[in-house]
């Protein structure tokens, strides 16, 4: 194995400062001209005789890495030849490491809710990519100033390129505390199994425990396909129930069970009033009982269902349906309620966030209840899920949101960016002179919304009805 010492140049990137690694690789921080952000260089180990799995991951997370953009992954420099000085040359990103963090554990709700926020959201932008990480886990994760940033993808698994990882071995590849449970069987092409792993972390940061250990053999790593984590509120009664249903949510060993991507969990840990919080079955813990359950199922991969992979490519995920409900429930709010079932009915698992937004001043005092005292919030919070009644959309697939802001379409559009929202329904009413002048909500949300739009007009039924 070659030995490299600070000052040594490889390629004009000068090693300037061995950093702590694992067992696969040095990391060393690097400097080169060419190339004007701070710079890491990963060395790969490649002892004669070694384990062929640390080439083919040297390879995967070439192809990947230079193939992936964004603020949640290093930015990609260069990479050297196996046959000469293997390595990957890329941003060294500045940044409290996640596993330092977890070393606090258990912290205050706020914290891990925040932390869980960025890690989906990283996610959320590498699923996008049609990248599925597979190593997930604190050690791989940066909390920047830009939010999470994501490292490692020596397991990961593009879409679109050949899995040499897969082809080469069928053994489970991930770390034992957190793989999921699809992933000991031998799957890796499921973005659900990113969302399992973080559970697992959000597990360990609220409870400061990790929820299946550490286990070293096959047969260790398979009991979670039967045996749950204790739940965190047995850990710790302080952890609010939506929490715990979220994180238990993110390990369902039923993928069919689990968060089908990213942008689910994201919407929940930053709407913890929309969680629906299942009322949990007391666990039979007999011996018959644990008996009767070993002859129950004898498939194991029935027990982890079918990939979500599938499903992701018919709809959007979550659909936004802004519907302005100032003069009631009229016939253009109804358009917009058969636009959204059309476009629901795309995709079966499809989230539906209800959004209206309550006009602001910018000068003066806005109303805060009506001629009668009941509060305007309130009021259009009711009408809201008045209009949205006739979908019949399981509570666990829709949410209301009640925005206030001078701008309904600024409102609409950050909240579509913050949710990760894949596709916004909203109306616009026929042409008027005002509308010429300072621009229709619909026309700015289409103009600068990072997703596909529907809008939905009444036109022709709008100038029927206007009196001669």
């Amino acid at each position: 194995m070659q030995r490299f010492e600070a000052g040594a140049v490889i390629d004009g990137f000068e090693l300037a400062e061995k950093l702590p690694a694992g067992g696969m690789a040095s990391l060393w921080r690097a400097t080169n001209p060419r190339y004007d952000f701070p710079l890491v260089l990963k060395i790969p180990f490649l002892d004669p005789g070694g384990d062929v799995s640390v080439i083919l991951g040297f390879e995967a997370e070439e192809l990947i890495l230079k193939r992936l953009s964004g603020p949640h992954v290093p930015r990609f420099a260069a990479a050297g030849s196996l046959s000469r000085v293997p390595y990957l040359a890329m941003e060294f990103v500045a940044g409290t490491g996640l596993a330092d963090v977890v070393g606090d554990a258990p912290l205050p709700v706020d914290e891990v809710a925040r932390i869980g926020t960025e890690i989906a959201t990283a996610l959320a932008a590498l699923h996008r990519q049609k990248v599925v990480h597979l190593d997930l886990k604190p050690e791989n994760v940066i909390l920047a100033e830009r939010g999470a940033v994501l490292l490692d993808f020596g397991l990961a698994r593009h879409a679109e390129l050949p899995d040499l990882l897969g082809a080469e071995s069928s053994v489970p590849m991930g770390t034992a505390a957190y793989i999921s449970p699809e992933q000991v069987l031998g799957e890796r092409s499921d973005p659900a199994s990113d969302l399992f792993a973080l559970g697992c972390i959000l597990y360990q940061l609220a409870t400061g425990e990790e929820p299946f250990g550490r286990p070293a053999t096959l047969a260790g790593m398979k009991r979670r396909l039967y045996h749950a984590p204790r739940s965190p509120r047995d850990i710790d009664e302080a952890i609010p129930r939506w929490l715990e249903a979220v994180i238990l949510r993110c390990m369902e060993v039923d993928r069919s069970r689990r968060y089908v991507e990213a942008a689910h969990l994201l919407s929940d840990l930053r709407n913890p009033d929309q969680v629906v919080v299942a009322r949990r079955k007391p666990q039979d813990k007999g011996v018959w009982a644990a008996i009767a359950k070993l002859f129950r199922k004898t498939d194991e991969r029935s027990l982890v269902g079918k990939p979500t992979l599938s499903r992701k490519q018919a709809g959007p995920s979550i659909v936004l349906a802004a519907v302005d409900l100032a003069n009631g429930s009229d016939a253009l709010a109804g358009e917009v309620l058969n636009e959204t079932a059309r476009v629901l009915a795309s995709r079966e698992d499809s989230w539906l966030a209800c959004v209206t937004v309550l006009r602001t001043e910018i000068i003066g005092e806005t109303r805060a209840a009506d001629e009668s005292g009941r509060p305007v919030y309130l009021k259009r919070l009711v009408a809201l899920k008045d209009w949205a009644h006739p979908l019949h959309l399981p509570e666990d697939r829709i949410s209301y949101h009640v925005l206030e802001a001078v701008s309904p379409a600024d409102a609409i559009l950050d909240y579509a960016e913050h949710n990760d929202v894949g596709h916004i329904v909203v109306g616009a009413r026929a042409s008027s002179a005002i509308r010429r002048h300072l621009g229709s909500v619909s026309t700015k949300v289409v103009a600068q919304a990072l997703c596909s739009v529907s809008v939905v007009r009444l036109k022709v039924v709008e100038e029927q009805a206007r009196p001669l």
